[in-house]
């Protein structure tokens, strides 16, 4: 009940930013999220335009957790990819940029699918890997590492299904969200007397 009072007060929000703005820009990139959708839907192991940024924080995450021994290095790669999305959500909620909070969405969800490839390969190491800063030489795959080290190797698949679910869901709300939002901006035209959007 408390999660629905939630959710409402967030819809009524958004709806009362979206009221006015400018949404002919913002349907252009609107576009672009659905077809990044589509694309992974399609092919889980698509890599959209979020991938290089997306492997730039996975590799600071090792850098940022090297002090924190072996195992917690290697999980920061992944676990900061994905957790720098979230910080994305809650900075543009409090900037009360609510169409950036549904691309940040679908910026997590491309995360999401990101690790599940990585995780999917741990057995298989059949991945063409990067490493930008060496913290760990002697770690050749990090799930491989990560799950051996748990006893989970053997359910590499099934994880990483799981966290692709968790990405189609995450860029599912982003999309719906977004053209949600869109469809509140075209209901209600901008005039001269709106603030700039």
């Amino acid at each position: 009940m408390r999660l629905i009072q939630i959710l409402n007060a967030f819809l009524h929000k958004s709806r009362n930013w979206a009221s006015g703005r400018r949404w002919h820009l913002r349907l252009l990139l609107w576009f672009y999220l659905l077809y990044i959708f589509i694309r992974y839907v399609i092919n889980p192991d698509y890599q959209s335009i979020f991938a290089p940024l997306n492997l730039c924080f996975h590799e600071l995450g090792h850098l940022a957790f090297a002090l924190f021994g072996n195992f917690i290095c290697i999980l920061g790669g992944s676990f900061l990819q994905c957790f720098i999305s979230v910080i994305g959500i809650i900075m543009f909620y409090h900037q009360r940029d609510f169409f950036a909070i549904s691309v940040a969405l679908v910026w997590l969800a491309t995360n999401f699918y990101s690790v599940a490839t990585y995780i999917a390969d741990a057995r298989a190491m059949a991945l063409p890997l990067v490493t930008l800063f060496g913290v760990t030489p002697d770690v050749a795959h990090d799930w491989n590492y990560i799950l051996g080290i748990l006893g989970l190797l053997r359910f590499d698949t099934t994880i990483a299904f799981l966290v692709r679910i968790l990405g189609f869901f995450s860029m599912l709300a982003g999309v719906v969200y977004g053209g949600w939002l869109i469809l509140e901006m075209i209901k209600k035209p901008t005039t001269k007397n709106d603030p700039p959007s």
